[in-house]
């Protein structure tokens, strides 16, 4: 660990996130014991969610302290980070002194553009996973993906699941269990269609559609950052 009493755990905040990639962990961290959770980005200044939820950052690139765990959220504000190199920088540096280096959603696409997922399995959003292999990364259709220090959640909602997968890992899973109990995370949606797997053809098609233009945008970004990893 980072500090002899505390596990750190660093999120990393950024403009146009989708929020539950982030909040969705941060709950059950935030409840694990000894666990201290930071919210980072490059300033202290409120971050504005893609749906319009300002969340304030914790600590800066700069003074952001080691990290055991880091984990990168998604969101349509990804696009712009895989070629923010001070963003890129800041994660393979962290990822060094971690023990774990996650993402929910399409934070992993972030992850693949600072080259920290060659060679691993890896998820993301379903609308996305192909977008995986452009950056060396072999996509898994899971909801939580464990490949050696590698934790990768799906789209959104799993980042519950994702982290307390994480915190079995890290404190075993009767603290897991005991965080899960205490959300009283029992998912029953009203309705069956919550994945590609599940949801009818018509729906899938209708959404896939709807989601065209910004996934073909985001594929762009994706085959950017493919070409700078191999500068």
């Amino acid at each position: 660990m980072s500090d002899s009493a505390f596990t750190s755990i660093g999120l990393l905040l950024f403009p146009a996130l989708t929020q539950l990639d982030l909040t969705g962990p941060y709950e059950v961290f935030a409840r694990a014991p000894n666990t201290k959770v930071h919210l980072i980005w490059k300033d202290l200044q409120p971050v504005v969610s893609d749906r319009g939820m300002a969340i304030l950052p914790t600590t800066t690139f700069n003074t952001c302290p080691k990290l055991d765990v880091i984990c990168v959220p998604g969101g349509p504000g990804q696009i712009n980070l895989m070629e923010d190199e001070e963003v890129l920088s800041f994660i393979r540096h962290k990822s060094i002194e971690a023990r774990l280096v996650t993402s929910v959603c399409t934070g992993s696409l972030v992850l693949g553009a600072a080259g920290l997922l060659k060679g691993y399995k890896a998820t993301t959003h379903w609308a996305s996973l192909d977008q995986l292999t452009l950056l060396g990364a072999e996509p898994i259709n899971e909801r939580v993906v464990r490949d050696r220090n590698r934790i990768t959640g799906a789209g959104v909602t799993s980042g519950i699941d994702f982290a307390l997968n994480v915190v079995a890992e890290i404190y075993g899973s009767d603290v897991a269990k005991n965080i899960q109990l205490n959300l009283e995370y029992d998912p029953a949606p009203p309705f069956t269609c919550g994945s590609p797997r599940t949801a009818s053809a018509e729906l899938l098609k209708k959404v896939q559609e709807q989601l065209a233009p910004f996934i073909e945008k985001r594929r762009q970004a994706t085959v950017k950052a493919a070409a700078n990893l191999e500068k």
